[in-house]
């Protein structure tokens, strides 16, 4: 990690990706944590998944989220910070009406930056789940009521 500011609007390489509809950001690289910045629109949504390799974690800091750990539903607003331990499925989903913006990160690092950066536009659902498996994060169906 190289030492300094990351300005509001930049991000690593000036890199912005489209993950299912998401704006991802990449705010910090290093081998021990990935943290981005995402803008997730209203009635988008993460389907639910695991980390088999890192915890992950939310601070948000506009609008409302609720993240589901497998049907256990928790609401998450402004200011809240969400933890999601390795190994726990979750899903994450904006069913405000609003939009919502935050930092994510992961600890360690891993593969998931480069996920990132291979799931940029990728619109089709078999392939989002065959790229994630090959970057240790395993996605399970999603709810039908997402």
């Amino acid at each position: 990690m190289d030492k300094g500011i990351m300005p509001a609007a930049g991000g690593i390489e000036d890199m912005a990706w489209n993950v299912v509809g998401q704006t991802y950001i990449p705010k910090l690289l290093s081998h021990n944590t990935f943290i981005w910045h995402a803008a997730i629109p209203a009635e988008t949504f993460v389907p639910p998944h695991i980390h088999t390799t890192q915890d992950e974690w939310i601070y948000l800091l506009e609008g409302n989220l609720e993240i589901e750990f497998l049907g256990d539903v928790h609401k998450a607003g402004p200011g809240d910070t969400v933890r999601m331990p390795m190994g726990e499925a979750h899903g994450i989903f904006n069913r405000s009406g609003k939009d919502a913006k935050c930092v994510f990160g992961v600890a360690p690092a891993r593969k998931l930056f480069d996920l990132f950066v291979q799931l940029d536009g990728v619109t089709d659902p078999a392939e989002l789940v065959r790229l994630s498996a090959l970057h240790e994060v395993d996605f399970l169906p999603p709810p039908e009521d997402a």
